[in-house]
């Protein structure tokens, strides 16, 4: 449908509003409109849109409205679900009168994610069936085992299921059970040479993409459809990123590779059985050799490969090409089931020699380190130096781009997120149509319906010692056990690393009375139904805390942070990183370090109003937002809540609160 055969976009949006629930607001019909106008000229656009804005409406009503296929890619499941199954069936079921036709939408993810039938029926090739423990492991675990119950219930689902789909499995499984019924995409047969390829779930997913109007799928997938050249999404005219401020961690993380002892040594028993005895032991002594380095590697970036090491990975590499070659020349009729466990087998080995020759190759816009785990031992990590490049190349070309998210402006404007997307600062376009050296685009801030400044208080601790590096804090510690009593419970603890979490819930647990839940102790959606439930209750942790908490009402009135939360200085990546900002002219620290800071603590504070009713305070127990010259850009990054750095005021504004909410009953 073209756009002048559509109805005005005003009366679509009130439908869809009404539909829903709702009431229109002003930041979402600027968002529709903005949105509408960057699909019809083939720019771009960012859009900050605050909590509460309704900004799924905002960009889904004008995407219907354009007749074009639209693929929304998003960083969280919730959000999925929530686009599946709340939004898009409302929004289409509301607009079907006015455009006269009935839009189609399906979700896609990685082949992971559905179960496979040839994996449910064949079993587990043997190897991993050895490595496990269990030869079948459907009559190898026990009824009574964890496992046991969860594969049981996985046969019985699959008779079920019409979407195969493992989000859709309640209550869910553990990693292990689901890995005997799934495949990676390197691991499929394909559906031309599986028994089971006309039932295969994921490509049943496949196909109702292909048909489909609207296809919400995750920042993962849309990386390796843009990076990778193999399309796994259909073709589209419009993408919508939502969650967008997490783009360029998900693209970092597809465009990542890593290479470990155990991960060689299972290439190696996967493929000893399928290739002649010369090509195995090539590739037995190259695992040895890159295992024996691997046992004294100590972490830390490797800014030039170490001699012994780049013989190391040149001997996995060439023996992993011959294996290759091995693998594609041969086959066994006797091996049962052959073809499975050829290919996974291809698929290891691939991946060591993609890896240990991107290494080698030793590129300029790569970072490559050591990491060291005290479980799994030590790890070779290579990343792209930065991935703004391969997004302006791969992500902007051909198609309307609308990326938005609660927080897109950090310190005051789009830039920084702009730059690490690939596009240039934002500044008036030739008006003559002079040449572009970069994609059009624009940035909208559409506000938010909540009153920050009458809601909130921001509260910055000035008085307090300044962070260290020994992580000890006792006057962090006293301040925000006062505050914690003051607020009476009602506490989300932000913390910048876990240790800093567990020491903090173990030092309140001796002092208070308030039940303190942390990360870690039980699944984060029981934790946090058990901190919604309960005023009394607090909730610390770290990183999913951050961003991962929609709690309403009084149950969430004082959200702390610790510190700023900059990298780790000893973060190999994020230190590159800061050090190509420093040699290109630029400011690294501000650029990385601070940037990152900053949106970190603008999705932390966005934990606090969360509706038009809540009240509360967001306190930063580090002084340095205050003092430091960065204070003011961290502070702009936030929303605009009341400032002080007034503790009394604090403690007099949070037993007001607590005593308000009492009345209330909560």
């Amino acid at each position: 449908m073209t756009e002048s055969s559509s109805p005005p976009l005003a009366d679509l949006l009130q439908a869809a509003v009404t539909t829903v629930g709702g009431t229109e607001r002003p930041g979402q019909t600027a968002m529709a409109q903005a949105v509408a106008e960057a699909i019809d000229d083939s720019s771009h656009l960012l859009v900050q849109a605050g909590t509460g804005t309704g900004k799924s409406l905002g960009y889904l009503v004008p995407a219907l409205a354009h007749g074009e296929r639209v693929v929304v890619a998003t960083a969280t499941l919730a959000l999925q679900r929530q686009l599946v199954e709340r939004d898009l069936p409302r929004t289409v079921e509301a607009l079907h009168p006015l455009l006269r036709r009935r839009p189609e939408f399906a979700m896609l993810k990685g082949r992971s994610n559905y179960l496979c039938l040839h994996r449910l029926h064949e079993g587990v090739p043997q190897e991993d069936a050895d490595e496990a423990g269990l030869f079948d492991p459907f009559e190898a675990a026990t009824p009574t085992s964890k496992l046991g119950k969860d594969l049981l219930r996985l046969r019985d689902w699959s008779d079920e299921t019409e979407t195969g789909d493992r989000d859709d499995l309640s209550p869910g499984v553990s990693d292990r059970a689901w890995s005997q019924v799934s495949v990676t995409s390197r691991e499929c047969l394909g559906a031309s040479k599986c028994a089971y390829g006309a039932e295969c779930f994921a490509e049943a997913a496949r196909e109702r993409a292909k048909l489909a109007d609207v296809v919400v799928t995750n920042h993962a997938l849309l990386a390796i459809d843009a990076i990778e050249g193999a399309p796994v999404l259909p073709s589209h005219e419009v993408l919508i990123v939502d969650e967008a401020h997490e783009l360029v961690s998900r693209v970092t993380g597809v465009a990542s590779g890593e290479l470990t002892p155990g991960q060689v040594n299972r290439a190696v028993r996967r493929a000893a059985k399928l290739v002649n005895e010369q090509a195995a032991d090539a590739l037995q002594t190259a695992s040895e050799g890159f295992e024996r380095l691997m046992e004294l590697a100590l972490p830390g970036r490797l800014e030039k490969i170490p001699e012994d090491l780049g013989y190391a990975l040149m001997a996995l590499r060439d023996a992993a090409r011959t294996v290759i070659s091995a693998l594609g020349a041969t086959r066994d009729a006797s091996v049962k089931d052959e073809d499975a466990i050829r290919k996974q087998a291809l698929g290891s080995v691939e991946n060591i020699h993609q890896v240990a020759e991107r290494i080698v190759e030793g590129s300029e816009y790569d970072v490559v380190w050591y990491e060291r785990h005290d479980r799994f031992g030590a790890s070779l990590r290579v990343a792209p130096l930065s991935v703004s490049g391969l997004l302006r190349e791969k992500l902007f070309d051909d198609r309307s781009v609308v990326l938005t998210s609660a927080t897109l402006k950090l310190g005051g404007d789009f830039n920084g997120v702009a730059a690490s997307l690939g596009l240039a600062p934002e500044s008036p376009q030739d008006p003559e149509g002079g040449e572009e050296t970069a994609p059009r685009w624009q940035g909208l801030d559409v506000g938010s319906p909540f009153d920050y400044s009458k809601q909130g208080i921001l509260y910055v601790a000035k008085h307090l010692a300044q962070p260290g590096r020994d992580g000890s804090r006792a006057d962090m510690l006293d301040e925000l056990a006062e505050l914690v009593e003051a607020a009476g419970g009602r506490t989300l603890g932000l913390f910048s690393s876990m240790r800093a979490a567990q020491a903090a819930a173990e030092e309140l647990r001796g002092r208070l009375d308030a039940p303190i839940l942390l990360q870690g102790e039980e699944t984060l959606g029981e934790l946090i139904r058990a901190f919604a439930a309960d005023a009394r209750t607090c909730l610390f942790g770290t990183l999913s805390l951050w961003q991962g908490v929609d709690v309403p009402g009084p149950s969430c009135q004082l959200v702390v942070m610790d510190r700023v939360p900059f990298p780790r200085p000893d973060d190999p990546l994020m230190s590159a990183r800061q050090k190509a900002v420093e040699e290109a002219g630029g400011n690294g620290f501000m650029a990385v370090a601070a940037t990152h800071a900053a949106l970190l603590m603008a999705q932390g504070a966005g934990r606090l109003v969360r509706a038009s009713d809540d009240r509360g305070i967001v306190a930063v127990l580090d002084p340095r937002v205050e003092r430091a010259r960065y204070g003011s850009f961290l502070r702009k990054s936030m929303p605009d809540f009341w400032y002080t750095t007034d503790r009394n005021q604090v403690r007099r504004s949070l037993a007001a609160i607590d005593a308000a909410a009492k009345a209330q009953g909560a």
